[in-house]
């Protein structure tokens, strides 16, 4: 598939499984994975379906998704051992959605040979979509995504999205703002300038893998803690998104 139809196919999913439970979720269509962590019926039977879509398209390719490791998450154990293989997240900000918020996002991205190499987020209720490919460049809407350089040494813009850590300053720096609580709404808004840099305290690669390269190919970069470059195979620990690389130098000693 190419990178349009698998756009189209993420519509699609979205515009059949998704959209008409926003602000309609029924009883009995929330569910707790976790105490505090939502799925809904819309997130399992939305990656049903991606995840046939995607075997099918690619029957050698891997796919990892959400759900799925929740209900048997011994599939990251042998994440290091793929060489080709795909994440989704159904609906990255349940919560949101639960909720009645908007920002929530479908989300799936490709990684060769330790890469992600292609990544796609939908933001159905905002009628955006954000497609990246490494080294061709990254889109809004069919329109690239121009490399922006915010003044590293200025006032940034931090934002984090564990509620817990919402004042926190660091350094010199304004206390931090709560993000949007939704990976597939934060990096597209660290890419088009609506923060310039972002902390996580999750690293799971559903949630990270797709908008590490939207950074990547808009001038930005994500690093896990100890200043390591981001890595879809590793899921433990934190992890800093920037606009650009001088601001990631500059917040990532304040982090330690």
């Amino acid at each position: 598939m190419d990178s349009d139809a698998v756009l189209t196919m993420l519509r699609e999913v979205a515009a059949e499984v998704i959209t008409p439970r926003f602000r309609a979720l029924a009883e009995g269509e929330v569910m707790e994975k976790n105490p505090g962590d939502l799925v809904t019926v819309a997130d399992r039977e939305a990656e049903v379906v991606i995840t046939r879509e995607l075997q099918s398209a690619y029957p050698d390719a891997t796919v990892i998704g959400e759900e799925a490791t929740a209900a048997d998450p011994t599939l990251l154990e042998g994440l290091s051992e793929l060489d080709h293989w795909f994440t989704v997240d159904p609906i990255d900000g349940t919560k949101n959605f639960v909720h009645g918020s908007p920002d929530h996002a479908v989300m799936v991205a490709e990684v060769l040979h330790g890469e992600v190499v292609r990544s796609w987020i939908w933001q159905p209720e905002h009628g955006q979509a954000f497609v990246a490919e490494r080294g061709a460049g990254a889109w809004v809407d069919g329109v690239r995504i121009a490399h922006r350089a915010p003044d590293p040494m200025g006032a940034l813009a931090g934002v984090t999205s564990r509620r817990s850590s919402e004042g926190v300053v660091l350094g010199d720096l304004p206390p931090l703002k709560l993000s949007w609580v939704c990976c597939g709404v934060d990096y597209p808004q660290l890419a088009m300038g609506g923060a310039d840099f972002i902390t996580y305290t999750h690293a799971m690669p559903w949630d990270h893998a797709p908008g590490a390269l939207l950074l990547a190919e808009t001038g930005g970069v994500l690093r896990h803690l100890d200043g390591s470059t981001y890595s879809p195979y590793e899921t433990r620990g934190g992890l800093l998104g920037a606009a650009s690389v001088e601001i990631a130098d500059r917040v990532s000693p304040l982090l330690k």
